[in-house]
C-alpha cells in the first residue's frame, strides 16, 4: 500500500545518527544521502528523513505513529535501547508484551529527537 514514509527533521545529521543506530538494529543499512534527505531502504519499503522543503520548522504529528517490524523480542529491545542511547525518549509503557483480544504483540514505543512517535513491533507465532 505504501511506497515510503518520510519524516521532517530540524537537524538532519542528529536525525541520521539516531536512525542509523535504530534502524541498524533491524538490519537496515545507514541512510543514503539525496540532497537534503537520507533514505533507508529494504525489500518492503523506504523510510526517509528530510528538512522541510518549504523552509518552515519540522513538527511531529500528534496522534501519529510510525511502526517498524522486528523479527524478535530481542530486536525490539535493541531498537529501543539504540533509540534511547541516540537521543530518543521512551513513551507509553516500557517495552513488553501487550494483549488485546486474540492478539499478543511485543512493542516498544518511543519518540525520536524531533518528537516523532515510533514503534518497534514483534508478532510472535500463534
Amino acid at each position: 500500500m505504501f511506497s515510503h514514509v518520510m519524516l521532517g527533521t530540524n537537524d538532519l545529521e542528529v536525525s541520521k545518527k539516531f536512525y542509523d543506530a535504530v534502524l541498524g538494529t533491524l538490519g537496515i543499512g545507514p541512510g543514503v544521502a539525496n540532497k537534503n534527505r537520507y533514505f533507508y531502504r529494504n525489500p518492503t519499503g523506504s523510510f526517509a528523513i528530510t528538512t522541510p522543503v518549504n523552509g518552515e520548522p519540522a513538527t511531529h504529528g500528534n496522534g501519529s505513529t510510525i511502526g517498524f517490524n522486528a523479527a524478535s523480542t530481542e530486536q525490539v529491545d535493541a531498537f529501543h535501547a539504540a533509540a534511547v542511547a541516540n537521543g530518543g525518549a521512551t513513551c507509553e509503557d516500557p517495552p513488553g508484551f501487550r494483549e488485546g483480544g486474540a492478539v499478543k504483540l511485543y512493542l516498544a514505543y518511543l519518540r525520536d529527537p524531533d518528537g516523532n512517535k515510533l514503534c518497534a513491533l514483534y508478532r510472535p507465532a500463534k
